[in-house]
């Protein structure tokens, strides 16, 4: 039987969007939290105009993006300029527990809700801003999204291979790291709240967040002035180390060494040929000198064999190996199936399609997707009658003025 959700009791005002901002809201919906996002068909979120779309149809309610950190959730769709817009909003700021948002800097500021005002009408609220670079300093304000916040934080200095430009990675890297430890400062200021009935201000910088990827690498510049460079799939400590061409089109696997115990293993593995006796590879120093000569010759014995084989017989062995999945490798993996990490939920304009479970598991209370991602302003009605008590009279009204256009 499932058990009472841990956050069954929170209430959350979700103004966030993209994808930094509805991984935290997300997480506290899935764990039983009350969440309603703000929404506006005047001024949508991005991951609704990004995709993927079902059938590679373009719509608002047919994203994919949107689909992954959206379940579980309310939608209100409120025209923010419309005059009636910002009562509604602080009878929800007085409702709710949490408030999350991750406009530009200084944005609910500007709209009239700043912290202290919040604090007036709600003086326990937690109130959370995440933004590109903070909400104080010289670059608050600078916008952008989190591939911007990447170049910054020197990640992308450092990705890619030496004799080709930095390589800027493909998605929203940044804003899934700063999401997950802004839902772990949420998860704080509500248990702080409980301790002591107080309140919480989070001001969530993205590149700060970010940067803690990068703490080995200042520490080395700090500690020995070393600049870091790019090197491919290549690592000071290992060798071989990288992605090997198997059987099949586009079929990878990856092999890390980090010691001569698991290269004896490794050369077992392979039959022992003789290039796996040349002084060259006898130990990590050597293997490093002659790294490319070593791929080479790796590469020719991954080329006969299937990538499932080859990290299924390294594994066995005890040296590590794994297949580079693409979607379809994701999607049918035994591992993740036996999980139960990929959650069927239904759309009515997406159909049936999978959202990822989270990456633990709670004992007395498993995952429940309850609802798929909501179109805009689906549930305008049980909000406003049932949370905000409006009358029948006073919604239309609201409806028919275009409030929630």
């Amino acid at each position: 039987m499932e058990g009472k959700r841990p956050l069954e009791e929170i209430k959350v005002l979700d103004f966030c969007w993209a994808v930094i901002g509805p991984i935290g809201t997300r997480c506290l919906a899935d764990w039983g939290a009350t969440v309603i996002k703000i929404e506006s068909e005047s001024w949508p979120d991005p991951s609704k105009t990004a995709g993927p779309f079902k059938d590679n149809k373009p719509a608002l309610n047919r994203s994919g993006l949107f689909a992954l950190y959206n379940c579980n959730k309310y939608s209100f769709s409120l025209n923010q300029t419309h005059p009636r817009s910002k009562d509604i909003i602080w009878k929800l700021i007085e409702w709710a527990d949490v408030i999350a948002e991750n406009f530009s800097a200084g944005v609910m500021d500007k709209m009239g809700f700043s912290y202290d005002e919040i604090r007036k009408v709600n003086p326990d609220i937690i109130v959370m801003r995440s933004s590109n670079q903070g909400q104080t300093g010289p670059h608050a304000h600078d916008g952008g999204f989190g591939s911007h916040v990447l170049a910054l934080t020197g990640l992308g200095d450092i990705s890619g291979w030496p004799d080709r430009l930095p390589s800027h990675v493909s998605m929203g890297y940044v804003d899934i790291v700063a999401g997950l430890i802004g839902t772990c400062m949420l998860l704080a200021a509500l248990d702080y709240r409980k301790r002591t009935g107080k309140g919480q201000y989070i001001d969530l910088s993205q590149l700060e967040s970010m940067i803690h990827c990068m703490s080995p690498l200042i520490l080395d510049y700090t500690a020995n002035r070393r600049e870091p460079i790019r090197k491919g799939n290549s690592c000071d400590y290992a060798a071989p180390h990288g992605a090997y061409p198997c059987l099949g089109e586009d079929c990878w696997c990856v092999i890390t060494i980090f010691n001569d115990e698991e290269w004896e293993r490794f050369c077992h593995c392979i039959g022992d040929p003789p290039w796996s006796k040349d002084p060259r590879f006898a130990d990590l120093l050597s293997r490093k000198k002659n790294e490319d000569e070593l791929d080479t010759l790796i590469g020719e014995w991954t080329r006969t064999k299937v990538a499932e084989e080859v990290m299924v017989l390294l594994q066995a062995a005890g040296v590590p190996a794994g297949v580079v999945l693409d979607g379809a490798g994701l999607v049918n993996d035994k591992q993740l199936a036996h999980r139960g990490h990929h959650v069927a939920v239904e759309s009515s304009e997406i159909g049936s399609h999978h959202i990822p479970n989270w990456g633990f598991r709670l004992s007395k209370t498993p995952f429940v997707c309850r609802s798929a991602s909501p179109h805009i302003g689906e549930h305008n009605e049980f909000i406003c009658k049932n949370i905000l008590k409006m009358s029948d009279e006073e919604f239309i009204q609201l409806l028919i003025d275009g409030t929630f256009q």
